[in-house]
């Protein structure tokens, strides 16, 4: 099930956001958790940041954010993470397709994100949900930790309306 985060729910982002495993395909560099509160107050006070849990317990977070104006037909998906801890268990897919769901229902037309280009195993998940590749967003993520670009991939899924 997803809902949304609160500030309860801190530390099980901060590690997820943090963990080595996950932290390279996330949009922020490994911080303390005194530096990364204020970002995650603002996910929760901007109401775009969800929690998946599955018997009550937070196995996952995604980003579900609206955008506005002429792209207001749009949601960006973002920070879309499983604690290792929970991987192989389907966890990622049934999230997604939860997130995909409460976009149709909310009335969006695209759901979008952007993935590493390396990332192999996001983007096949990804692209087994209904997502397309529409291209290669070149030096796109800096990881200031390795002093290096990456290139993402942006990829979208246009909800159908029933």
């Amino acid at each position: 099930m997803l809902r949304k985060a609160t500030m309860d729910d801190f530390t099980f982002v901060h590690e997820l956001y943090m963990h080595p495993e996950i932290n390279p395909h996330l949009l922020y560099e490994r911080q303390e958790k005194r530096e990364f509160e204020p970002i995650y107050a603002d996910l929760v006070a901007r109401g775009i940041k969800y929690i998946f849990q599955v018997n009550d317990k937070a196995v996952g977070m995604i980003k579900m954010q609206p955008l506005q104006h002429r792209n207001g037909h749009i949601m960006y998906l973002g920070g879309v993470a499983i604690h290792p801890l929970h991987w192989g268990h389907g966890y990622g897919v049934q999230m997604l397709q939860e997130a995909l769901k409460w976009a149709k229902s909310e009335g969006f037309h695209r759901v979008e994100l952007s993935v590493g280009s390396k990332n192999i195993a996001a983007k096949n998940l990804y692209l087994r949900l209904g997502f397309m590749h529409e291209g290669v967003m070149r030096d796109y993520s800096f990881l200031k930790s390795e002093n290096r670009y990456i290139d993402e991939d942006l990829m979208s899924y246009m909800v159908v309306k029933s």
